[in-house]
């Protein structure tokens, strides 16, 4: 297995959450996917140690989702209207339950402002404020005080109706 696979391997959860916070459109999601992978594969040689892989990584994909998120776009039909076509087989009531907390909670987050989603999806893949700031390119101090912010903006967004 070379460097790159592994790389995917061991981060491509964490890549596939921070993705979820940006685009909503599995389309999108997918592409976005891509966009970041083959930025890795570009970025990957260039990595001196300097900080953790964990955070090099997640700074390659932010960047990507940063370019991606704001570049101008065709107008395109959903294709979730597609994909919500019901499984016709039961789930269980706590399967239920867990995924519509997810999904308020994913809704509650891309409600939020651009930087509140940032530090808030870098801190729930367990990043430490010191490792935030890297990846967004500010102070420490900065990073604690937006995480802060951003963690009150979501509960007073969970609390809405």
């Amino acid at each position: 297995m070379n460097d790159f696979d592994r790389v995917v391997a061991e981060h491509g959860p964490a890549l596939r959450r921070l993705i979820a916070a940006w685009e909503r459109d599995a389309a999108a999601r997918e592409d976005l996917l891509q966009e970041i992978l083959l930025a890795l594969w570009r970025a990957l040689p260039r990595f001196r140690g300097e900080s953790s892989e964990r955070t090099f990584v997640l700074r390659v994909a932010h960047n990507r989702a940063i370019t991606h998120r704001f570049k101008p776009r065709a107008l395109a039909v959903p294709l979730e209207a597609a994909a919500a076509v019901a499984d016709g087989r039961p789930t269980p009531e706590t399967d239920a339950a867990v995924a519509q907390r997810l999904a308020r909670l994913r809704h509650a987050l891309q409600a939020l402002p651009v930087p509140a989603r940032q530090v808030l999806t870098l801190s729930l893949e367990g990043l430490s404020g010191v490792e935030i700031a890297a990846v967004l390119g500010i102070t420490e101090n900065n990073a604690g005080v937006r995480l802060s912010r951003a963690r009150r903006a979501l509960r007073e967004e969970l609390e809405r109706p």
